[in-house]
């Protein structure tokens, strides 16, 4: 088996040579690329090139000229451990990160290179804008600065779930989850997403000033230092993480016209999942504390939300999206007007997906498809941009006046795959479009190991989707993906969606492939990170062929009984043995 593993990386270290070297080729001037990195909070698919009837018009003009992924998926389905995954290439287990407080992974797993710090030492400028690592002692409360940056992260305001900021229809202030208001009597008359845009906004000015005229010294309007060294050289990595639809949904009021209350409909299979174990049950206690939710605030865990508030809440979630769309396109139309549009990679992802009602569930926290699927998209010039046949690239699209302009079908031009893909994928996948060394599979000792992904590059998926020259054949790509969620308690408690590590008990692996998703509640041992596959305390199987919205969990069911030994068996392989075959590898 060893001599099988280490045939099949030598072989994808082969293939991400030939493909970097083909892709690098496709740039003007043969310099290195810029890099955009967009990752936007709790972002389920929920964008019309994905299908959804949103209002995204600047995110879809994006995908009309990129490669969307349209079966992607995170890691673990909260903020700091899912990005923390994506950002270093390693999936929980190996980061030792599983919820919010416990660790730095530099200190606690191991020195692990992240994407940027990667791009930073291949001679990129990279800085970061809002919440890309989740802020706190999980990067060493300083965003990963100074491995990771080359000058220290700007962060907006932060807003605390509980400010009253929301007004009422008493007049006064409240602690809402919807919270549409009037941005300019809002604290400092803004948002957080509005101040990440205009600092991104003025630093690729500054950026590109420095490309121009190398000598001069751009400084940013208003009180805040520049961010550019003025013997800068591009090329630059920046990433940029917006925060909604994170809740409370708090947007600018006009975007609830887009989504009228009469036109909203309930999620498709808005009821319990029958025959759920309870370990799988997340309560949405971070929805049931705002004010205006009409259900009772503790121990009522299974409680449903009320039809009412149900329509609400996918009102409030898709016009923060719209939200966001306008903010994104703001960002990029400023990226095409300085000159970066045709050297830049753009990647735009969410960090997990959000939960709008499914099985009568809100928010994320466990292993449901609709809290771990993402939107994922990459823009290649010249290379996924070959349908695009508009005389401008990234046009400002105000949502608020394209209701009319709607245009499904311009919307889904671009590339589009439904291969799997995970976000641990991110960090092979940008090094190789870029053109840098691609982090090789982390051997099974991850801990000793900086530099290594246990993702895979997904440039053979673009090389030949795309009809880019001398394609590399793929004898068959991953047969699965991974997520995992941890528990403190088999039935539902205060503590069971962000159980900090000494409270974690209970590890929920969910694997998850073309015709089922199969997962595993196990005994976990939080000092010593050991997990007991022996003793399994709960069982799910969902078959996608019968019941794509996973509506009963069929674990029990005679006639699966042997698919559950199949996948049992996969599962316990974990990913390793989901890698794809390409050129002369052999399956297993």
């Amino acid at each position: 088996m060893m001599v099988f593993l280490f045939t099949l990386l030598l072989c994808l270290v082969k293939v991400n040579v030939i493909i970097s070297i083909q892709l690098q080729q496709q740039f003007n001037e043969g310099g290195k690329p810029n890099v955009l990195f967009l990752v936007i909070d709790d972002f389920r698919p929920a964008l019309g090139s994905y299908g959804e009837r949103v209002h995204t018009p600047n995110m879809d003009q994006l995908a009309a000229q990129s490669i969307r992924f349209t079966d992607a998926r995170a890691q673990q389905a909260v903020c700091a451990p899912s990005r923390i995954s994506f950002l270093t290439g390693r999936r929980p287990d190996s980061t030792l990160l599983w919820d919010f407080r416990s660790s730095y992974w530099r200190q606690s797993a191991g020195n692990y290179t992240t994407i940027p710090q990667h791009f930073k030492d291949n001679g990129y400028y990279t800085l970061s804008a809002g919440k890309v690592f989740h802020h706190g002692p999980c990067s060493n409360n300083t965003d990963d600065y100074p491995y990771s940056w080359s000058v220290p992260c700007y962060w907006p305001t932060r807003e605390h779930k509980t400010s009253k900021v929301c007004p009422g229809p008493d007049g006064k202030l409240h602690a809402y989850t919807m919270c549409p208001v009037n941005v300019t009597e809002q604290p400092g008359g803004t948002l957080p997403d509005i101040d990440s845009t205009n600092y991104a906004i003025s630093a690729l000015h500054d950026l590109a000033a420095v490309k121009d005229e190398k000598n001069t010294l751009m400084r940013h309007k208003g009180n805040k230092p520049s961010v550019i060294n003025p013997a800068l050289h591009t090329p630059f990595f920046m990433a940029v993480g917006y925060h909604k639809p994170h809740l409370p949904f708090r947007y600018p009021e006009e975007y609830k016209s887009l989504y009228p209350l009469h036109t909203m409909k309930m999620a498709p299979n808005p009821n319990y999942t029958k025959d759920l174990p309870p370990v799988a049950w997340e309560h949405w206690r971070d929805v049931r504390v705002g004010e205006d939710i009409p259900v009772q605030k503790e121990k009522d865990y299974y409680g449903p939300m009320p039809p009412k508030y149900h329509l609400l809440m996918r009102q409030a979630y898709f016009a923060a999206t719209s939200y966001i769309d306008h903010e994104i396109g703001r960002l990029l139309s400023t990226l095409e007007q300085v000159g970066f549009a045709n050297n830049t990679i753009i990647a735009l992802t969410g960090d997990h997906g959000w939960q709008l009602g499914e099985h009568q569930e809100w928010s994320k926290y466990s292993n449901y498809d609709s809290a771990t699927q993402v939107p994922l998209m990459f823009y290649i010039p010249q290379v996924t941009d070959k349908r695009w046949d508009h005389p401008h690239r990234f046009s400002l699209i105000n949502p608020l006046n394209a209701i009319t302009d709607f245009n499904t079908s311009r919307a889904t031009s671009g590339f589009a795959s439904d291969v799997f893909a995970e976000l641990v994928d991110l960090f092979p996948t940008l090094s190789e479009i870029a053109g840098l060394t691609v982090p090789p599979v982390c051997p099974i000792d991850t801990f000793h190991t900086q530099f290594c992904s246990e993702g895979v590059s997904l440039a053979p998926v673009i090389h030949n989707i795309t009809d880019t020259p001398s394609k590399v054949g793929i004898i068959r790509w991953k047969n699965a993906s991974f997520s995992q969620y941890p528990r403190p308690t088999f039935y539902p408690s205060h503590k069971t969606n962000t159980p900090q590590l000494p409270e974690i008990n209970i590890m929920g692996y969910s694997m998850h492939s073309k015709d089922y998703r199969y997962v595993e509640w196990l005994p976990f041992n939080h000092t010593t990170f050991a997990v007991n596959w022996l003793k399994p305390l709960a069982v799910e199987l969902y078959s996608y062929r019968e019941d794509p919205m996973e509506m009963q969990n069929v674990y029990n069911h005679t006639v699966y009984q042997n698919v559950v030994k199949d996948l049992a068996r996969q599962l316990r392989q974990n990913w390793r043995y989901a890698l794809p075959i390409t050129h002369n590898g052999t399956h297993p």
